[in-house]
C-alpha cells in the first residue's frame, strides 16, 4: 500500500502504482485555501464533512464513487465503514458532524478520522480495534488539539500514526497549530517520508511509530 499525502486532511491511498490498482482519496480540497491539489485520478472519495476545505471532488479526476454517508461499502475490494461522530467536544452543537472512515485496503486497515473533535466512546472503539495506520487531525481550534490527539491515540493504540490538518506555510487557514506542537506533547522521534509505502508485514509489532509526510 502507498499513502501520500496532498496536504491538510487528503490523502491518496493505492493498493498498487500502474494500472489495475485501486486508487482512494480522503477529503479532497479546494484551491481557495492555498494548496494545490494534484492532477489526480481517483476510484474512490471519502468525505468526512461538507466543509469546502474537505469535499472539493470536481478537482479529481475520473468518475469516482463518493462516500459521504455512514455504513458499510465494499468497492473494487476496498472494504470502507463510515462511522458517525462529531466536529466538536459539544455533540455537534458547535461544528456539526464529522464522519470517521477506516479503510482495508491491500490487508491494512487504515483509519481517516476526519475533523474528529470528541474523545471516541466505546461503540466508535469498538469499530476502530486493530487499526494499523491512523490519520488524525493536530492542529486544533477546529479539531483536535496535539494533548486532545494523545489521548484519542491511547485509546485507539495503533501501529504507525500520521498527524494531519496542522497549519503549513501554504495552508490559508488561520489559527492552527503546527506539527511541531504534537510531536513534543506524543514524544515520539517521527520519520519523515515523501510517501509511505508499507505492507502488511512490515508493520510495527511492538512499539507505535509516528511519520510525518512531506506535502
Amino acid at each position: 500500500m502507498i499513502l501520500t499525502w496532498l496536504g491538510h486532511s487528503c490523502f491518496k491511498l493505492q493498493d498498487k502504482i500502474g494500472s489495475g490498482g485501486v486508487t482512494v482519496v480522503t477529503d479532497p480540497f479546494g484551491k481557495q485555501f492555498g494548496l494545490k491539489l494534484p492532477n489526480c485520478e481517483a476510484d474512490i472519495v471519502t468525505i468526512s464533512h461538507n466543509h469546502e476545505d474537505h469535499n472539493n471532488v470536481a478537482a479529481l479526476r475520473g468518475n469516482p464513487f463518493v462516500i459521504n454517508c455512514a455504513g458499510e461499502y465494499d468497492i473494487k475490494n476496498v472494504l470502507i465503514e463510515g462511522i458517525d461522530s462529531f466536529h466538536d467536544d459539544v455533540q455537534g452543537a458547535e461544528r456539526g458532524n464529522n464522519l470517521i472512515f477506516r479503510l482495508e485496503i491491500d490487508d491494512i486497515s487504515v483509519v481517516h478520522l476526519g475533523d474528529l473533535g470528541q474523545p471516541l466512546d466505546s461503540g466508535q472503539l469498538e469499530k476502530l480495534a486493530g487499526t494499523d495506520i491512523l490519520l488524525i487531525p493536530v492542529g486544533g481550534k477546529y479539531t483536535l488539539d496535539a494533548k486532545k490527539a494523545v489521548e484519542v491515540i491511547a485509546q485507539i493504540e495503533p501501529r504507525i500514526i500520521v498527524p494531519m490538518h496542522y497549519q503549513t506555510d501554504e495552508l490559508k487557514i488561520g489559527g492552527l497549530d503546527g506539527v511541531d506542537k504534537f510531536i513534543k506533547e506524543i514524544g515520539l522521534s517521527p520519520s519523515y517520508e515523501e510517501k509511505l509505502k508499507i505492507s502488511k508485514k512490515d508493520l510495527p509489532v511492538e512499539d507505535m511509530e509516528l511519520v510525518i509526510l512531506k506535502y
